[in-house]
Order: structure tokens, then sequence, then C-alpha cells
């Protein structure tokens, strides 16, 4: 848990807000804090830095924001060490990301050495600074004018094709300009501050119209010419998991380059709002350049070594590193979404022999997604969504989710009085997200309704998140169509988290009936209301 020192938590929470949406809140009996488990996409890195943004930005004439809206969309403000993932694509180094030449030039230009741009903070946002700077006098870059620096920064991205470039700078950089974010040191200290502002890049919008992939319905197709036919009678039995070593935009513009002769079936971006299918699951992308070795994968398949992986498997990049210490839970679930879609309609066993890392299947040259890959928690999401016994168990009663839009509302929905906010900080909850609360002396409940055509004694189930900022005595009010109160049940939240857990067994009669979740408990904790399960 990272805890913030005042005045810094009342900044840090704010520009949290701003940035990655609310937070669960700690009990209001300790000292204000960020949630153990909904932390601040970008809470990783180890050392201060506005001053170091700030004095490159002065020192070379380029706005400070600017260098740290480039770092987040690159790296999350974390010193990436880089690893090759693509022939042809120098590793990336740094909070900045340089690469290749660029590395080399930066560090001319910034009078400093190239290891130091490799390893040190301050040399890295030195060298992206003097790069940028560079490009600003040779585009004739207005430095007063924010907006004008985009062509600069689509430069310092190496990004070559056009509706990526768009992509980086209007999705990427100037949106996070707009948003704001904010990352602490593991101390608690503020690291890095970027307040949220009105720039708009002075960039070209990209009018490409996309056709959706046919494969995998929220997946937009961008077809690379890197591929070729799987070998006749082929059975696609593995999942290969893979970082791009840098950003989305630019991955998926490589992987789309025919002299890049790499590609992969999808890549997933960093918040998990978007996926790029370039290879159709029919076809053989080139994700991975190794032969199998059923020695490396627990002498699992071993009727297919020496055979090319690329040949039976589907691979999947993630926009991110192999050496950042986590991964967002929206890429994550994004991910895990899209491998539950592919082993069902290939028939892919889901387990940790057929949903595979590329460093285990080639680890002379490769390591990605890297040791922080959260592999268990992965796997687990994946059979859950699947319905085969992750952290879900397949439902076998009407659920209500706490989300509408995943209900039946003719049969089921959620109700909310009060301040309850929706979050997927934590692992094991059921559909999208859950959602969560104060506790308080007022009930203001989530009250899930569902209804029943004939009168019936049914079982009722509910699930949570576990945490120990939860309630120990969470109120579920349980009423019938008749308004009668059948029972008042009290669980322990801090506990059970991930399950179905069972409040109890009633007779109801036709008509709708409800199951409320109250915020009245013991002060200073969380009530999080997920989803019930009629049975």
């Amino acid at each position: 848990m990272k805890t913030l020192t005042k005045p810094l938590a009342t900044l840090a929470a704010a520009l949290a807000l701003a940035a990655c949406g609310p937070q669960e809140q700690e009990p209001t009996t300790q000292t204000p804090a960020v949630a153990e488990d909904v932390r601040p996409e970008a809470d990783r890195t180890p050392y201060p830095l506005d001053a170091a943004f700030a004095k490159a930005g002065a020192d070379f004439g380029v706005p400070a924001d600017l260098l740290k809206a480039i770092s987040y969309t690159e790296t999350r403000w974390e010193m990436v060490q880089g690893h090759e993932e693509f022939a042809g694509m120098p590793a990336a180094y740094g909070l900045m990301a340089l690469r290749g030449e660029k590395l080399s030039e930066g560090a001319r230009l910034a009078g400093v050495s190239e290891e130091a741009v490799r390893t040190q903070p301050e040399a890295n946002i030195r060298a992206a600074a003097a790069l940028l700077s560079s490009y600003a006098n040779e585009l004739k870059v207005d430095r007063a004018d924010v907006g004008a620096w985009a062509t600069a920064a689509a430069k310092l991205s190496g990004i070559e094709n056009t509706e990526a470039q768009a992509q980086y700078i209007h999705q990427g950089v100037y949106d996070i300009m707009r948003k704001g974010a904010v990352a602490q040191t593991p101390a608690g200290e503020l690291a890095v501050s970027l307040m949220p502002g009105k720039a708009q890049a002075k960039f070209p919008s990209s009018d490409v119209v996309r056709s959706m992939s046919a494969d995998y319905g929220p997946a937009i197709f961008r077809s690379s010419p890197n591929y070729n036919a799987r070998p006749s009678g082929t059975d696609i039995s593995m999942v290969v998991i893979h970082t791009c070593e840098g950003g989305y935009s630019g991955c998926w513009s490589w992987l789309t380059n025919p002299s890049a002769g790499a590609s992969a079936h999808y890549v997933v971006n960093e918040s998990g709002s978007e996926i790029t299918q370039l290879v159709t699951e029919a076809n053989r992308a080139w994700h991975v350049a190794a032969s199998y070795s059923c020695s490396l994968n627990g002498s699992v398949m071993c009727g297919l070594n020496g055979v090319s992986t690329n040949n039976f498997s589907v691979g999947i990049e993630h926009g991110g590193y192999a050496s950042q210490t986590s991964f967002p839970a929206g890429q994550i679930d994004a991910s895990a979404k899209l491998t539950c879609d592919i082993t069902k309609s290939q028939g892919i066993v889901r387990d940790s022999y057929h949903i595979v890392a590329h460093g285990r299947l080639q680890p002379a040259n490769r390591t990605d997604p890297g040791p922080n890959w959260p592999w268990s928690t992965y796997i687990s999401k994946v059979k859950s969504l699947c319905g085969d016994g992750g952290t879900t168990p397949p439902p076998t009663g009407l659920i209500i989710d706490n989300n509408n839009s995943a209900n039946d509302t003719s049969k089921g929905y959620i109700e909310l009085t009060g301040a309850w906010t929706a979050t997927s900080g934590t692992a094991g909850y059921y559909g999208s997200n859950y959602l969560y609360a104060s506790t308080a002396a007022v009930s203001e409940p989530a009250t899930f309704w569902f209804y029943l055509p004939a009168a019936a004694s049914k079982t009722i189930d509910a699930r949570w998140t576990s945490g120990t900022n939860r309630s120990a005595a969470a109120p579920y009010i349980i009423t019938n169509a008749s308004g009668t109160n059948l029972a008042t049940v009290y669980k322990n939240q801090q506990t059970g988290g991930g399950a179905w857990n069972a409040l109890g067994t009633w007779s109801f009669p036709a008509g709708w009936n409800k199951v409320q979740l109250s915020r009245w408990a013991a002060d200073g904790f969380v009530v999080v209301a997920d989803a019930i399960q009629v049975r």
C-alpha cells in the first residue's frame, strides 16, 4: 500500500481521478491513502521526476508537459530496459522509449553518453528533449504553441504509418495532456504530475474507415501482409502471449509494414479499449521465430517437436514491455476476453501449457511478456469468462450483474441509490467490473431486482471482491414481492472474494423480489456490489 503524505495526497487523488476515474477509498479513520487495489496506472516510478522534466524542458525550449505526456504514452513513466521483439526494430530504453539512431543522436545533442541515456532517467529525458528541440527547428514549430509541437512528437515516435501517427498523437499524447495523470514513488511521494489542460494537437486526423474483425467482433481489422497459409490439416492448439516492446500504435503500424517480416494475429492496447486484428486466425501469422520443443513447455504436445510454433498457434501482442513492473487491469481484462474467445472457437485447452509466453517458447532471445505478467490471474480470468472453473463457476441460475448492459432487464436489473462507483481494480469480479461505496449511517443501497413468473423457493448467492478495506459485516436485505423483509444477512467481504457466496434460501412469490446491499455498516470501510445469482 502506498500512503501519500499531505498535501500531496490531495493533489495526487485529484489527478488520479482525472486520469483514471474514481478510486476505492481506504477507511476514513486512517491516513488518507491510495486504495490498495485500485492504483493509478502509472504508479511505478521509483524516483521524483517533475524537476527533471521541468529542467530538460527549460534547457531545450520544449514544453515540459509535452515531455511528460510522451513519456506516459510510451512507458507510463517507467524506465524500461529494452528487449528486441521484432527484427529491424531496435530495443527501446528509458522513460522516453528511445531507440537506435534516435537514442544515439539524442545523447549527442544533449551532451550525455548513450549508456546514461539507457540507464539514467534524467539523461533519457534530456536526450528526448534535445531531439524534440532539433525537430522543432527543422519543422519550424511555433514553440509557444503546444498544439504545434504535435509534428515533432510524431517524428520522435518513429511511426511512419499516417493512421497510426494520428492515433498516437490524438488518442495518446494529447489525450493524456487533456486528462492529466499522476505517479508516486514507492514511499508515497509525488513523482510526476501532469495537470489536465486544453491542448489540441495541430495534426491531421485519420479518415481511414476500418472494418471489424470477422473472428472477434470487438477488434478492428488492419490487414498485415506478413502471413501465409497454415499447413493443411493443422489444428490450432495454442495461444502465445507477447509484448510489443513499444506502444500500441507503433506496434500495429510496424506489423502492417511488409519490410517488418513479422506479424501477430492480434494487438491489444494498453488500456484494453482497442484491439487490432492483423491476420485471420485461419492463417499463419509470423510471431514466434522458433520451432516447438515440448521440453520447454512441460513435456506437453511432444508430437509437435520440430514444427514451427506459428503453424498451430494464435499470437497476441500487447502494447507494453517485458521489463515493466505491472500491466493495466483494462488490458488484462480485454486480453482475457479475447483469449477466451479464441480458445472457445478453436477448441484450445485453457491452461498454462496452451496459453503460453513467447519467452518460454523462444528463450534464446525473447523474454516477453516478462516476469510480471499476471499469469495466475490471467488464466483464471480466461477460464472464468469461458465458464470452466476459473474464479467464476459456471452460472446455475439467473445472474444480475452490477452493470445493466449485461442484464436481461425483463428478468433482473440493478438500481442504485446514493454514491456508488464502478471499478475493476481487484481481480475476481463477475462481468466487466464491480461497484463499491463507503460505509455510512445511511442505507442508500444497491438493489438487485429479480422477477419470478411463479412462486418458488430460491437460493440467493452474492459476489464481491475481497480486501482489507471491505466491511466485515456487509448487510444484505432480502425482500419479497409483497414488500415483506424476509431476512438481513451480514457477510464478511474481507474474505470470500471472486466466488459465489450463499446468502440463504427463501420462498418467494411471483413478481419482482429484491436483494439490497446496504451501506449501513461500521464506518471506515467499503461495501462491494458485484452480482447476485438466483437459483
